[in-house]
């Protein structure tokens, strides 16, 4: 590996660190409904476009830590097939983070694509 693709995996690491909190709060508000872990990683597989990058225990500290916040609630019920599941559903204050989150990432993601306009893709 070179020193360019060690800088590029940073930079990806670090790109991933906050979307993937704001990506789990609107898969879950998009579905209106409490999800586990294992169906948010895999719509966040399906639709996110590699925003978990294939490490879906990734995922889990960062719904314990949404959770700690006040972002999300969750209740425990058990699975015919395996251990129980913990469910997640966004709070009231969960609702408001993603709409904070999402006007902040668009203001940052059109003042970045501002900056890059001239760079050939």
């Amino acid at each position: 590996m070179t020193d360019l693709d060690a800088q590029l995996r940073k930079f990806q690491k670090e790109l991933s660190t906050g979307t993937v909190s704001l990506a789990l709060l609107a898969v879950l508000a998009e579905t209106g409904e409490p999800m586990y872990g294992y169906q948010i990683a895999k719509r966040l597989e399906r639709d996110g476009g590699g925003v978990l990058s294939g490490k879906q225990s990734a995922l889990y500290p960062v719904l314990r830590n949404l959770e700690g916040a006040g972002l999300l609630g969750s209740h425990v019920e058990p699975s015919v097939a395996g251990p129980p599941r913990r469910y997640y559903r966004l709070t009231d204050a969960g609702h408001q983070a993603l709409r904070d989150w999402a006007a902040a990432w668009r203001a940052t993601r059109d003042s970045v694509d501002s900056v890059l306009k001239g760079i050939p893709q």
